[in-house]
């Protein structure tokens, strides 16, 4: 079987229509942010060596952060007899469309994803994932209500073994970051997964809604204390100030951002490109 293509392989202008919307989806904060610069130094007094100094200062800073990022490796483990991608949350974070999304995103890279309903905890779980299942064009291995996850997953990589696909990615139930009882269910997840492949799940993801703003670091600091994160993906994007979240979680945990979106639609995520956040966070002269 034929690698799948190198996902830097894919057309450079569908790369550059996404992180246009995600500019577009800044602007509204952006602006703000400019018109309280304008505030603050708008003074007579202020001349254009100050000016000059203070873009030079921005630049400088800008380039601070990306060395701090690009030192951050963030592709996606997909290596394995399947793969599997586990993907955990809290309520409300976006977690199954995120899926769904993904899913799309790699059969688009060229790979045959299979998805897993291992969120037994709510009936409509199970028919949401299928649904995007069906929107991208991937199968979903599911069981009645209430089943066992661990038993879930055990049959969505058998089935992906039989079938030839890769990655395998679970869906689980949200939780809070609170409820012991459900994380030692994640635990069990990953014990019958590292029976199949030591190795697995090559991929341990938390979904994180970007208006929780400083709130997600406490989230992500327990699903990597009870069963450790590879990544992130960051949803609801349409902020700037919510979006510099990344910077500070990422600071404060070194989990690597790996995914983020921006709406509701199956392209509204992508792989996280460091240079083009920055550039669609900072950027002012769009504004001004």
């Amino acid at each position: 079987m034929n690698a799948p293509p190198d996902p830097q392989d894919r057309a450079p202008a569908e790369r550059q229509g996404f992180w246009k919307r995600f500019s577009n989806s800044l602007d509204a904060g952006r602006q703000a942010y400019v018109a309280d610069l304008k505030e603050v130094f708008g003074r007579a007094a202020l001349d254009a060596a100050f000016w000059d100094d203070l873009e030079a200062t921005l630049i400088a800073a800008d380039k601070d952060l990306a060395a701090q990022m690009d030192a951050r490796s963030r592709d996606l483990n997909l290596e394995g007899a399947p793969a599997v991608v586990l993907v955990v949350g809290v309520n409300g974070s976006g977690k199954t469309t995120t899926i769904g999304k993904l899913a799309h995103l790699l059969r688009r890279e060229g790979r045959r994803p299979l998805l897993a309903a291992a969120d037994t905890y709510r009936a409509a779980a199970i028919e949401q994932l299928r649904l995007w299942g069906q929107r991208a064009q991937v199968d979903v291995i599911a069981h009645q209500p209430g089943s066992d996850p661990g038993a879930i997953a055990f049959d969505a990589v058998q089935a992906a073994r039989a079938r030839g696909a890769n990655p395998v990615i679970i869906d689980t139930a949200g939780r809070l970051h609170t409820r012991t009882d459900l994380m030692e269910e994640l635990r069990k997840v990953r014990r019958v997964l590292q029976r199949l492949d030591p190795q697995s799940p090559q991929e341990v993801l938390a979904v994180l809604d970007a208006h929780v703003g400083q709130n997600s670091a406490q989230q992500v600091k327990v699903f990597q204390e009870a069963i450790g994160l590879t990544g992130l993906a960051v949803t609801k994007m349409d902020g700037s100030a919510r979006a510099g979240v990344v910077l500070s979680i990422e600071a404060e945990l070194s989990v690597p951002v790996k995914l983020v979106g921006i709406g509701e639609g199956l392209d509204d995520l992508n792989r996280f490109d460091p240079g083009e956040y920055l550039d669609a966070l900072l950027r002012m002269e769009e504004a001004t």
